[in-house]
């Protein structure tokens, strides 16, 4: 058995595709939909205006990240796509020349010249498209762009997100429903800054204290927002 299968490395990196989406989605959902619920709270709705608005903000919220993650990851991967097919035809065109590019990015890296034409030789033999994908064009199966998987991913995320603020605004008192909502919102997102923080390898206590204050800065605003126009119509 060799050493790789006995000692298995596994690399965060491998989580990105959907560990953006998923904490990206997640957040946004809590957070506009708390700010959206609490600015509605305080211009003096009813809870049933409240729990409208909020699941309004939930479907549309939904339904805009999964259009706009699908639209975005889409566009990447027709411009793989496009990369493909011309390094397809590149090597189809003069094989040489392509052997000769991909020798001279390996000893861009440090390989002795003559060792890395034969890397590139011994490589090209068995995926030449693979070889240049990923060593010429950045593309591997990890980095490769799945829309339909950001889509969902974000979608899912983002009602998941959105429910916490909804559940506090159907059990909460009304007239605390604010301050509920605003303290749920708050150890909703520390405790996925740090849950991403910890998925993606990253520094905890700034990950929390980032997603912190973004999500108390759009609550406040909404909440002024809310009591200013509530006072307006009143």
């Amino acid at each position: 058995m060799s050493r790789l299968a006995l000692h298995p490395e596994r690399h965060r990196v491998a989580r990105i595709g959907w560990l953006r989406a998923a904490v990206l989605g997640a957040n946004d959902g809590l957070v506009s939909t708390a700010s959206l619920v609490m600015g509605v709270a305080a211009a003096g709705a009813p809870r049933e205006g409240i729990m409208i608005a909020g699941v309004a903000g939930l479907v549309a919220g939904a339904m805009s990240m999964a259009a706009g993650e699908y639209v975005s990851v889409s566009s990447q991967s027709d411009t793989e796509k496009a990369d493909l097919a011309r390094e397809t035809a590149e090597l189809a065109g003069d094989r040489e020349a392509e052997v000769s590019e991909l020798a001279g990015i390996y000893a861009a890296r440090g390989v002795e010249p003559d060792l890395a034409r034969q890397v590139a030789l011994q490589l090209m033999a068995r995926d030449a498209l693979g070889a240049h994908a990923r060593d010429e064009l950045g593309i591997s199966e990890i980095t490769t762009a799945r829309p339909v998987q950001a889509a969902l991913t974000s979608a899912l995320t983002f009602a998941g997100g959105a429910l916490p603020p909804l559940i506090l605004v159907a059990l909460a008192p009304l007239q605390g429903v604010i301050v509920w909502v605003g303290v749920g919102a708050l150890a909703g997102l520390m405790g996925l800054g740090g849950l991403g923080a910890l998925a993606g390898g990253a520094n905890v206590g700034r990950s929390v204290l980032r997603v912190a204050f973004w999500g108390v800065l759009a609550m406040a605003a909404t909440v002024g927002i809310g009591r200013l126009f509530g006072t307006a119509v009143s």
